[in-house]
């Protein structure tokens, strides 16, 4: 797919399948070389917390729960962050951005979903649509200019939804483990005799490291209302330059699916970078250097186009 680059970070090689070609080096994009090898400025020696946190405020829906969220003004086009499952905005990667947005002064929103943090709403309505609407809520009455949308896992997955139902808001996306399609794919790939088994208890237990209990327990119903948002199947009309950041050792979402989101996508711009000993969550130091440089480089290529 012509426009696809892909960084490898200490990683040999890679095939690309579809694409025809094989992409091997740690900077084959113009830009991502320079990018990694240099220390803008305004970056801190580590991002563990903010100088200075945005004050909560919260966004009143007559027909939805509120939607609590923070919000640092700035000059020209802005950040929204979009956490991942069950995650709260006050997350290592949200708090990196933040410092980034407030060292150069640009505009950021991050938020909470219904039902999760501060944000009103009962966990147990939630639905992978309802948080879509969520970020299309943000998007229409919070944002002020077009925004960047950075997306971990989830989150990864519900910036192609609202890309595509908002391409006048949407200037660039990134992606930190981006999980579009993950639920399903991998309920799917289960014995149809276990999928029966946990359609008849109306939840799923999915093994994850990432919980106390060591599992998520995910009602039927919001698997089948996921189902109405895959994306993958066919061409996605996303146009704007995409970022998809991916650790190879993560054992929820499997490197190869940033290729699958990747391959679809309609722009000619987007660039899948590897990371072969990150993990999912992807908050090790250099990981949240990688994440603050990509953005930082976006930000300076999107200054050079017409607002």
């Amino acid at each position: 797919m012509a426009g696809v680059g892909l960084s490898v970070a200490s990683l040999g090689w890679v095939p690309c399948r579809s694409w025809g070609r094989v992409l091997a080096s740690l900077h084959p994009h113009s830009n991502l070389g320079t990018l990694l090898a240099r220390k803008p400025q305004w970056a801190p020696s580590w991002f563990p917390a903010c100088r200075k946190m945005a004050s909560l405020s919260f966004l009143n829906r007559p027909d939805l729960p509120n939607l609590a969220y923070k919000r640092l003004k700035g000059k020209t086009r802005g950040i929204i962050f979009i956490p991942g499952y069950l995650t709260p905005m006050k997350g290592t990667k949200a708090l990196a951005i933040e410092e980034l947005c407030k060292s150069v002064g640009h505009a950021y929103i991050r938020f909470d979903y219904s039902g999760v943090g501060n944000s009103d709403g009962n966990l147990k309505d939630c639905t992978v649509g309802k948080w879509k609407k969520d970020v299309l809520s943000i998007l229409d009455d919070i944002a002020k200019r077009p925004q960047t949308l950075i997306g971990s896992s989830l989150g990864g997955w519900l910036k192609l939804p609202a890309a595509v139902a908002r391409p006048e808001k949407v200037v660039a996306l990134v992606g930190v483990a981006t999980a579009t399609d993950a639920l399903v794919t991998q309920f799917r790939q289960l014995l149809v005799e276990v999928q029966k088994k946990v359609e008849m208890k109306g939840v799923w237990s999915m093994p994850s490291k990432y919980t106390e209990e060591g599992y998520h327990h995910i009602r039927y119903s919001f698997i089948k209302e996921a189902e109405q948002h895959c994306l993958l199947h066919s061409p996605v009309p996303v146009h704007c330059p995409v970022r998809l950041l991916q650790g190879m050792t993560d054992d929820f979402i499997p490197w190869p699916t940033s290729l699958q989101v990747a391959d679809p996508l309609l722009s000619t711009d987007v660039d899948v970078v590897l990371r072969k000993h990150s993990d999912h969550e992807m908050k090790e130091k250099a990981d949240i250097q990688l994440l603050v440089y990509t953005i930082d480089d976006l930000i300076e290529k999107l200054s050079s186009m017409p607002q």
